[in-house]
């Protein structure tokens, strides 16, 4: 089987970069082939860079619309000629025409056990509702925001004296190991998306993913 070639889409630290690239090993099923940006002083770049990585950087201009930046970004994709997209904290909302091109091929993380939690300010909102459990998420990502079929989830607990900071730290360790192994997955033709489900060894998963309570 052909190796799996995996551009991954950052912002910022980039530690789920670090972690996938730490997995990919030689003898992976996939191999990061680029990695893209939207900020310039993203310090995913640097890790990217000591690895041998291919960059990018596509920064939005003043007062460019999303729809011309996703078309400027949908050309910067097309030249990596990537197998599988990988969002780990690109922070921004990309536009149904892009995520459509991709369907089925983009998969994000996401600081929250899905449903609960959508968007930002997740760890500080689980906290305030006075959650016992919360997490993140991997799914595929589709045109509706964080609303794409869920792969596979980890749970951390809450506890009482949790601030963001402490909770984010926790459901960091988690999203580090679970990445790496949901792209592995997909590298092995384990994993697809199928009439808007997430299909894992030809069963279809349900709502929380694979292994859910």
């Amino acid at each position: 089987m052909p190796v799996c070639r995996v551009l991954v889409l950052i912002s910022g630290n980039g530690s789920n970069l670090q972690a996938i690239i730490d997995h990919a090993l030689p003898k992976a099923p996939y191999q990061v082939v680029g990695v893209i940006s939207n900020r310039t002083d993203a310090y995913g770049l640097v890790r990217a860079r000591d690895a041998g990585i291919d960059t990018h950087c596509i920064v939005a201009s003043p007062g460019e619309s999303r729809a011309d930046y996703d078309v400027r970004l949908h050309a910067a994709i097309e030249q990596c000629q990537p197998d599988l997209l990988v969002l780990a904290g690109f922070m921004r909302i990309l536009s149904d025409e892009l995520v459509t091109a991709f369907q089925g091929r983009m998969i994000n993380v996401h600081p929250s056990l899905l449903p609960k939690y959508t968007g930002l300010h997740t760890h500080q909102r689980a906290i305030d509702a006075g959650e016992q459990e919360h997490g993140a998420s991997i799914h595929f990502v589709t045109p509706t925001l964080d609303a794409g079929p869920v792969i596979l989830q980890a749970k951390v607990p809450v506890f009482e004296d949790d601030t963001a900071e402490l909770l984010a730290e926790r459901v960091h360790e988690q999203e580090h190991a679970i990445y790496p192994l949901v792209i592995k997955w997909f590298a092995e033709g384990r994993l697809k998306m199928t009439d808007g489900k997430a299909w894992l060894d030809d069963q279809p998963l349900d709502a929380g993913g694979y292994a859910a309570d």
